[in-house]
């Protein structure tokens, strides 16, 4: 597959069939995703992989937590609201997908049903968490490991296989380090749900938009 084409046709797949991505796949796109850049090669990933009952476990333990009112709080302090233009694109979205699900704007039920969908890494059967050490700058280490999780979501469409970037399923972090092992010294950014699409599921035709070169670049010193 071309660079370009994998560009393109990367999506956030919110749907996933129930085969197993077997190690070997996974560790082989880690492996190669590991030559992402970063700022003097520190290198402050680190990489937990999740599955099979582990995974189970984290998810029934989200879900229990959102039902039981439960409020979030990532390592990095409680999520800044968008706003402006920003909050409009994450309208759309919303809007886009709910109408691709038959999800009316009343039917809190099904709001509710769908929501818990991403609480459960959306049903994945595997999910890929990173974190970095604590004593990185927050800043670079998130720029860092941003060029990590691209690089893992475009290798693994060589792969036949789809992700969905997604804070949904670390977003209590005390669940994810008593089901993972990870110490409190290191700080949980985000994961990469990854496995086989379910290319039925309604979910999965959504194709986000984005903005045109002119609306979100500046030029200068060009003639």
């Amino acid at each position: 597959m071309e660079l370009k084409d994998a560009v393109r046709k990367r999506r956030s797949i919110r749907s996933y069939k129930a085969d197993p991505v077997p190690q070997k796949v996974l560790t082989e796109i880690i492996d190669l995703s590991l030559r992402a850049p970063s700022g003097m090669n520190n290198q402050p990933w680190e990489i937990t992989v999740v599955a099979n009952k582990s995974l189970k476990e984290l998810c029934r333990m989200n879900v229990e937590a959102l039902r039981a009112g439960k409020i979030p709080f990532s390592d990095f302090g409680p999520p800044k609201p968008s706003e402006g233009i920003y909050k409009e694109r994450q309208r759309n979205l919303g809007l886009a997908l709910y109408g691709l699900l038959g999800i009316a704007r009343d039917d809190k039920e099904k709001r509710m049903e769908w929501t818990m969908k991403g609480f459960r890494a959306f049903d994945a059967p595997a999910l890929i968490i990173l974190c970095s050490d604590e004593s990185f700058d927050d800043r670079v280490a998130s720029s860092d490991t941003g060029g990590l999780i691209q690089t893992i979501c475009l290798i693994a469409l060589e792969y036949g296989l789809g992700t969905c970037i997604n804070g949904q399923g670390v977003i209590f972090p005390d669940f994810v380090r008593k089901v993972a092992a990870i110490p409190d010294s290191k700080k949980i950014h985000i994961c990469i749900s990854i496995g086989y699409p379910d290319w039925d599921h309604p979910a999965n035709k959504l194709v986000s938009e984005r903005e045109p070169v002119e609306n979100v670049v500046n030029w200068v010193g060009f003639d």
